[in-house]
C-alpha cells in the first residue's frame, strides 16, 4: 500500500511539475510592450486595401492581438497570414479567430518576441504598436524585408521615415511605406 501511495505522490508531483513547465513555456518571453487594443474592422479593411493585398501575399501582423488583420486578409483576399504576438492569451484568441473564420489553411500563429522573428518571408507587414516601438523596429524591417515589401501602421508613424501615403479612417490614422531598394 505504501508503494502505491508513494507512486501516486510521485506521479502527481511529476505531472504538476510538467504542468508548471508547460505554463512557464507559455509565459511571455518578456512583458508585452503595449496593451492590446483591437483595430476597428474599418481600419483593418483600409490597411489591407492601401497595401493592395492579393492572394499572392504573405501578411505578417506584428503584435497580432486576436489576429483580425491576417484573418481578414485570408478571408477577403485569399492571402496567407502570420500572426505574431508575445502574449499567449492573444495567440489563443488569434487561434480561435482563425478557427471560427475557417482560415487555418491560410493563417498561422507564432508566440514570440516580434523583434526576434525572421520577417523576411513577408510581402506585407501590419503594425499597431507605439511610435517608439515602430522606430525601434524600423532597422529590423529594413534589414529583414525585401525591397517592395509593404508596411502599414495603424495610428503611429516611424519617425524620420516619411510615409508614402497617410489615410484617415473614421478619425484614425493609417500610414503606408514600401521597403526601398538596398
Amino acid at each position: 500500500m505504501r508503494t502505491v501511495v508513494l507512486a501516486i505522490a510521485v506521479s502527481f508531483i511529476l505531472s504538476s511539475a510538467s504542468s508548471t513547465a508547460a505554463l512557464a513555456a507559455q509565459a511571455p518571453v518578456r512583458r508585452p510592450d503595449v496593451i492590446y487594443v483591437p483595430t476597428p474592422q474599418a481600419v483593418v479593411e483600409a490597411m489591407l486595401k492601401v497595401a493592395d493585398v492579393t492572394k499572392d501575399d504573405l501578411v505578417y501582423d506584428l503584435g497580432c492581438g486576436d489576429g483580425r488583420i491576417p484573418v481578414t486578409a485570408a478571408r477577403e483576399y485569399g492571402a496567407h497570414g502570420v500572426c505574431i504576438d508575445i502574449d499567449p492569451d492573444r495567440i489563443a484568441e488569434a487561434n480561435e479567430n482563425i478557427r471560427k473564420n475557417k482560415v487555418s489553411n491560410l493563417v498561422r500563429t507564432f508566440e514570440g518576441d516580434l523583434f526576434q522573428q525572421d520577417l523576411s518571408p513577408a510581402t506585407v507587414v501590419t503594425l499597431y504598436l507605439l511610435p517608439s516601438l515602430n522606430v525601434k523596429l524600423m532597422p529590423k524591417l529594413m534589414h529583414d524585408l525585401k525591397p517592395g515589401t509593404r508596411v502599414v501602421s495603424h495610428a503611429f508613424d516611424m519617425g524620420d521615415w516619411k510615409p508614402e501615403k497617410e489615410l484617415d479612417v473614421e478619425g484614425r490614422r493609417i500610414y503606408f511605406w514600401t521597403i526601398p531598394k538596398k
